[in-house]
């Protein structure tokens, strides 16, 4: 082996290595910080061997120490220690274990230290059992340590005595720490109480949805909140308002470990506000809004109105005859007519509408997000027959009524003082015109109001005298036969000629005539229907259309299921349409009316699919048996490829839902060939047949009930 050494080398290593691992030892024993020993285990711990350390250690060199004649070692234990001592060291010999024990020692100084010993009972060369161990100084460690308790006793003292209340969180929303403060502000009993039961702090703690997520934002953005004031839920359901200091806490790498912050209950600073603001921005009498909480909301409803693209309607109201009362049955009757009369109108507006008192009898409400002026034409209507319902004063019965001026932005004015200005002038010409009543200050939507207020009463008339007719609208298959119809109102006054059911429904819902509208039109089509299907073998199915507005009624089922007990009609043979709005405000409540339609035996139809945003969710969560496609997927599908991509999605996606698919607005036999080939079921429009009077469709079915296409032209 070439790199092997000789063997008196190697000899010569190894000695060299022996002499240099006592040497080696020898430097680490006598320079460590502490004392390295052998000793008897014996009644005075009697040393046999100590390393230099215990100079340092004790204050006694080695030879005081060692042997019998020496300071003993159970002599420089502190007297209050040494029987513990030797009860460890005991312990541990008795059961072959190594041993470690803290205690005291006296110097030789006199001085008191701290000492952690370790070691192990061995037997020696003669094998006579001894201990070998390691003995160091704590003493700096052991103060620090007591300075951390001393430190943390006093901080739990402050945690659990403070007025405040103290906190951590986790980011999550969960209670790490809470003292006994923050619990009798939130209402717990102990902390532990609190803890247990606010296990989610965004959804059960704060009243206003969000905050933790402002919480959040602003830590994230600074490391800390400062009087962050919030609305809270207390235990018992009651609420009080608070202001939280909080900070990030990290951990030695800058991770984070929780928040950490104060609570303070500031419920009465912040009632006190209120009132204060209160008194500054109300009238006293009323409790409405003042002048000048007026002119802030007006501000605000002129930038959502110029967001949002609606209306803003100002309206000044001037009470009539306010100051006949007044005079008459004194000031206390003229203040209780003011307080009743911002009752009833506060009572008939939303909560995002504004009624404010001027001063006086002039009271100007603020309307938003009103989108047609027939709406707000409804609203005041409601308002003027509220003011004049009798109100008792003194004992005494009387009816007030009420002067309204009507200013809208943005086409009567842009800031508030215009408004207000055309408003008040709007207001003078309705006294002008009689007192009680309502004046637009523009001359176009006083036409339009004269023109709906003419139209509501001939719709009252109207019904009153069966004024309303039913057409119906043939439903083919792809033969063209005759499968059902549908029953469309239809109204001719003899002075305003043919009324389309665009002007007259919205005036319908509006007013409250929509359900004895629908009610004498479904009476009279289930009537016609009864007559068609009178030994018919496969009857036709009536379709009949219901306003969103209806649907959402509380007793339209049993209304419905009482006509058509009353007209003797199998509800198999109905089918309701309703279009995709009445999904848009409360779905849970409509599933649970179409629910008990599909109970009563009803078809359900969804009427102009296509239009709204989310038709497809609809079709897959609510029992519908029907979609019609929407004339604006049908229009000019044979001319641009792209309706008919549309198209042919939606008839595939009805298909495949298993759902009967019809289309709406058939006006070419090219329309009606692609649909067909599509897979459409049945076929509705123009080039079928319009809507039609009662006779002419007993004329069709009389004659086969099959439509036949229009001959063509000659050339």
């Amino acid at each position: 082996m070439p790199f092997s050494a000789p063997r008196h080398r190697r000899a010569s290593l190894l000695s060299t290595e022996i002499v240099n691992r006592s040497r080696v030892l020898d430097t680490l024993v006598n320079n460590l910080e502490g004392m390295a020993y052998r000793c008897l285990n014996d009644a005075h711990w009697t040393m046999v061997f100590v390393s230099q350390g215990c100079a340092d250690l004790t204050g006694y060199a080695p030879a005081q120490l060692l042997g019998c004649t020496g300071v003993s070692w159970e002599y420089i234990t502190h007297p209050d220690d040494r029987l513990r001592v030797r009860e460890v060291i005991q312990s541990a010999v008795a059961s072959g274990q190594r041993f470690a024990v803290q205690y005291r020692i006296t110097t030789l100084s006199g001085q008191t230290r701290h000492v952690a010993e370790r070691g192990v009972a061995v037997c020696d060369e003669q094998d006579v059992l001894v201990l070998e161990g390691f003995v160091e100084d704590i003493t700096q460690r052991q103060a620090t340590l007591e300075a951390l308790e001393h430190a943390e006793l006093r901080y739990r003292h402050i945690f659990e005595h403070a007025s405040e209340g103290i906190f951590q969180t986790s980011r999550d929303g969960h209670y790490l720490a809470a003292n006994p403060a923050l619990a009798r502000i939130y209402g717990y009993d102990t902390p532990a109480a609190l803890m247990a039961d606010l296990s989610d702090i965004d959804r059960r703690l704060y009243v206003k949805a969000g905050r933790r997520e402002v919480f959040h934002r602003l830590m994230k953005a600074q490391g800390q909140v400062l009087n962050f004031e919030s609305e809270v839920h207390r235990r018992d359901g009651t609420r009080i308002w608070i202001s939280e200091n909080a900070h990030v806490v990290r951990g030695p790498q800058g991770e984070f470990l929780c928040y950490e912050g104060t609570v303070q209950d500031i419920s009465e600073r912040r009632h006190y506000q209120e009132q204060l603001e209160r008194q500054a921005n109300h009238d006293l009498l009323t409790g409405l809004p003042n002048r000048v909480l007026l002119n802030d909301r007006i501000a605000q409803g002129i930038a959502r109105a110029t967001r949002m693209g609606y209306y803003l309607a100002l309206v000044f109201i001037d009470l009539d005859n306010f100051k006949f009362i007044n005079d008459s049955l004194g000031h206390a009757a003229g203040d209780e007519l003011l307080k009743e009369v911002a009752a009833r109108l506060t009572g008939c507006l939303r909560s995002g509408d504004t009624v404010a008192r001027l001063g006086g009898d002039e009271f100007v409400l603020v309307i938003n997000d009103h989108y047609r002026t027939s709406s707000v034409i409804s609203l005041l209507e409601r308002m003027l027959q509220d003011i004049g319902r009798p109100i008792v004063l003194n004992g005494r019965e009387f009816q007030v009524g009420a002067s309204l001026g009507v200013a809208m932005f943005p086409s009567d004015g842009d800031d508030a003082q215009q408004l207000l200005k055309h408003a008040d002038v709007a207001m003078y010409a309705a006294k002008d015109r009689g007192r009680n009543n309502f004046q637009f200050f523009t001359r176009e939507l006083n036409r339009q109001a004269d023109e709906r207020l003419h139209l509501e009463a001939a719709m009252r008339s109207a019904l009153d005298h069966g004024g309303f007719d039913v057409h119906y609208q043939p439903k083919v298959d792809h033969r063209r036969r005759i499968v059902g119809v549908e029953a469309l109102a239809r109204w001719f006054h003899p002075e305003l000629g043919a009324v389309g059911p665009d002007r007259f429904i919205p005036i319908a819902e509006e007013t409250g005539l929509i359900l004895p509208l629908t009610t004498a039109i479904v009476r009279r089509a289930l009537a016609a229907a009864r007559r068609w299907n009178h030994a018919r073998a496969v009857p036709l199915r009536l379709a009949l259309n219901l306003s969103p507005q209806l649907f959402l009624s509380h007793d339209i089922v049993a209304h419905i299921a009482g006509l058509l007990r009353e007209a003797e009609m199998p509800s198999s043979q109905v089918e309701l349409e309703i279009t995709e709005s009445v999904f848009l405000g409360d779905s849970e409540r409509a599933v649970a009316i179409l629910s008990d339609f599909k109970a009563l035996g009803v078809g359900l139809a969804m009427d102009d699919f296509g239009t709204g945003y989310s038709s497809l969710s609809y079709l897959r969560r609510f029992p519908l048996d029907t979609i019609k496609l929407d004339r604006s997927l049908v229009t000019g599908l044979e001319h641009e490829e792209e309706v008919a991509m549309i198209a042919r999605a939606a008839i595939s996606l009805g298909k495949s839902l298993r759902k009967t698919v019809v289309a709406e607005g058939v006006e070419t036999q090219a329309q009606f060939d692609f649909l067909r080939y599509q897979g459409c079921d049945e076929f509705q429009g123009y080039l079928l047949s319009r809507p039609v009077p009662e006779a002419q469709i007993t004329q069709l079915l009389e004659a086969g009930g099959v439509i036949a296409p229009a001959p063509l032209p000659l050339l």
